[in-house]
């Protein structure tokens, strides 16, 4: 399986938080950037964070001071750690290369932040 699998997601309270994980192969993983993604219900897919090689890191200004986006280069992994989470991040969130290939959209997982 070449698509990355996400997982991590779940229900939370605004102003709670969760730690998305995603697992890659070396094909999507290895030497390349890896960004989240999220795409809400009738929204567009769109950036959240990405990461490069080196650990530099860019945020979009939603997940500015709340994301953490972080990157395990032995293990092959990407994390997103979202803290104060509010109910506009109810997404379903991908991880792929910063430069996302559509053959590398995984299944997501689901944030769904609510009372």
């Amino acid at each position: 399986q070449v698509q990355p699998v996400e997982s991590g997601g779940g229900l939370v309270q605004p102003g709670g938080s969760l730690k998305l994980s995603c697992a890659a192969s070396d094909e999507i993983f290895s030497g390349n950037s890896m960004a989240w993604f999220r795409q809400a219900p009738e929204n567009e897919r769109e950036l959240v964070a990405f990461i490069g090689t080196d650990g530099t890191t860019f945020y979009k200004s939603f997940a500015k001071g709340r994301f953490t986006i972080s990157r395990d280069n032995a293990k092959n992994l990407v994390y997103l750690q979202m803290n104060a989470l509010k109910p506009e991040d109810t997404a379903v969130y991908y991880c792929n290369r910063r430069f996302a290939r559509p053959e590398y959209w995984g299944q997501g997982t689901q944030v769904t932040v609510s009372s």
